[in-house]
C-alpha cells in the first residue's frame, strides 16, 4: 500500500501489514506510523507519572507505555488511567500474572519472551502466551511481542552460535508469531531491538521478509544521549522506513524526565526528514525515478551554504526525473565521506568546497559556485552510459 507522505514528496509502498487498532490509533494496513514514547519516572509515584504523561501526550505521542512489575505498580496505574487520556501500553516487564489485574485500564499488552521463564520455571512458555492471548481477547486490548537483543529466551539462544545474536530474535519472534495465528489471534505487533543500528536493520528485514503481514514497532535499544543517540536510530529508520518496514517507532534517548517528550519530537521530525529525502544514509526508496536526499542540517554542518546548496541541486536535476539515479547531498565532513558512497553520485560539503564523488570514487573539489556545473557533466555522462547500457544501471 502507498501512502504520500508529504503533499508532493515521496510516496513509499508500505509493506502490506494488517491493521491492529490500539485504543483510539491505529497501525499497520496503511495507516500513518505511530510515534510511541515510554515513561522514565517511577509508576508509583503517581503525580509525576501523570505529568509525564501528559506532557507526552500533548508533544502528539500516539501510544503511551508504562511498566509494572509488582502489585503496587499494577495499582498506580488504575489510578493513573483515571488522570490521564491517551492510548496507554503496559510493559509487563518480568510479572507477565500482572496482565489480568491491569488489562481493563490499558489499550495494549506488551510481554517480552526473553522474561517469560522467569515465572513459574515449569510451566511451558506455550501456556502463558495462551493465558496472555486470552486475557487480551476479554478486555479488548492489542498486544505486542517485544524482542530484545539482550533478553532472548535462553533455551532459543542456546540452538544457536554465541557470536550469532540475531538468528535467537528472528526465531523467537517467529515461534511466538505462530503460536498467536494459531490461536486465532492476529490483534498483535513485533519488535526486534538492539543498540546496534546495523544489526536493528537486519534483524526487521529479515523479519519483515518472512511475516510481512505483521506490524512491526521499530526502536533502537540504549541509544543513548542526543545527538548521538538521534543519529543512531535515525540510521536504522531511514533503511527500513524507506523501504516500507515499520509501522511504528519510538525513539529512545537518554535525557532527564522534564525532557522525555523530545523523544516524540526527534521521531515526528525523523518520518517527516526520511519522506522528504533529508537522510545521514544513503537509502533506496525502491524508486525507480531520480532519488536525491539531503542529510537534516545540524551542528556539524560547516557552510550554511549546504543548505541551499541541496535545494539547488534538486531544481538543477528536474530534467533527470525519469532516470533511476541516486545523487546524495551531504552538509559536513562527518558523514559525507561514508554515506555517499552507496550513491551514484554524493557531494559532501565543506568549510568552502564542495567534494563530488561518483560512488566510493572521489573526483575532487569544487568551489561551491562552480559544484552544479560538474555535477551536471557527472550527470549526463551516467545518464548516458546507462542509456546505452541498460543492463548495467544501478537496481
Amino acid at each position: 500500500m502507498k501512502q504520500d507522505w508529504v503533499k508532493g514528496q515521496t510516496v513509499i509502498e508500505r509493506n502490506p501489514t494488517r491493521r491492529v487498532q490500539i485504543g483510539s490509533t491505529a497501525i499497520g494496513g496503511g495507516e500513518p506510523i505511530a510515534v510511541q514514547c515510554m515513561t522514565a519516572t517511577r509508576t508509583q509515584d503517581i503525580d509525576a507519572t501523570v505529568r509525564q504523561i501528559q506532557d507526552l501526550v500533548n508533544a502528539g505521542a500516539d501510544v503511551v507505555r508504562v511498566a509494572i512489575d509488582s502489585m503496587k505498580d499494577a495499582e498506580a496505574l488504575m489510578e493513573i488511567r483515571r488522570q490521564v487520556s491517551g492510548n496507554l501500553s503496559v510493559d509487563l516487564q518480568e510479572n507477565y500474572r500482572l496482565a489480568e489485574v491491569i488489562a481493563p485500564y490499558v489499550d495494549k499488552i506488551r510481554y517480552n519472551p526473553g522474561h517469560l521463564y522467569h515465572h513459574e520455571t515449569s510451566k511451558p512458555w506455550q501456556q502463558k502466551v495462551e493465558y496472555l492471548v486470552q486475557v487480551a481477547r476479554d478486555h479488548d486490548c492489542a498486544m505486542r511481542i517485544g524482542v530484545n537483543c539482550g533478553s532472548v529466551d535462553p533455551a532459543v539462544k542456546s540452538r544457536f552460535a554465541e557470536t550469532d545474536s540475531i538468528s535467537p530474535m528472528l526465531e523467537s519472534a517467529w515461534e511466538h508469531c505462530e503460536l498467536l495465528d494459531g490461536l486465532g489471534f492476529d490483534r498483535y505487533c513485533v519488535s526486534l531491538k538492539d543498540s546496534d543500528p546495523q544489526k536493528v536493520i537486519d534483524v526487521n528485514r529479515r523479519f519483515a521478509e518472512k511475516r510481512p503481514d505483521v506490524p512491526i514497532h521499530l526502536g533502537v535499544t540504549e541509544a543513548g544521549m542526543p545527538p548521538d543517540g538521534i543519529i543512531k536510530t535515525r540510521i536504522a529508520f531511514e533503511q527500513l522506513i524507506s523501504r516500507g518496514v515499520g509501522d511504528t517507532i519510538r525513539v529512545s534517548l537518554t535525557v532527564p524526565n522534564n525532557r522525555k517528550h523530545e523523544e516524540i519530537v526527534a521521531g515526528r521530525k525523523i518520518l517527516d526528514d526520511i519522506a522528504n529525502g533529508r537522510v545521514r544514509s544513503v537509502v533506496d526508496y525502491g524508486l525507480k525515478t531520480l532519488n536525491i536526499i539531503s542529510c537534516p542540517s545540524c551542528s556539524r554542518v560547516e557552510n550554511e551554504a549546504f543548505v541551499e546548496l541541496a535545494e539547488q541541486v534538486r531544481e538543477m536535476t528536474r530534467y533527470a526525473e525519469d532516470h533511476r539515479i541516486t545523487i546524495a547531498v551531504m552538509g559536513c565532513r562527518v558523514n559525507g565521506p561514508g554515506e555517499t558512497d552507496e550513491a551514484d553520485l554524493g557531494l559532501w560539503c565543506g568549510p568552502t568546497h564542495v567534494n563530488l564523488k561518483k560512488g566510493p570514487e572521489t573526483l575532487g573539489a569544487f568551489p561551491y559556485d562552480q559544484i552544479l556545473d560538474r555535477l551536471r557533466l557527472e550527470l549526463d555522462a551516467l545518464i548516458a552510459r546507462n542509456s546505452a547500457n541498460p543492463a548495467g544501471t544501478r537496481m
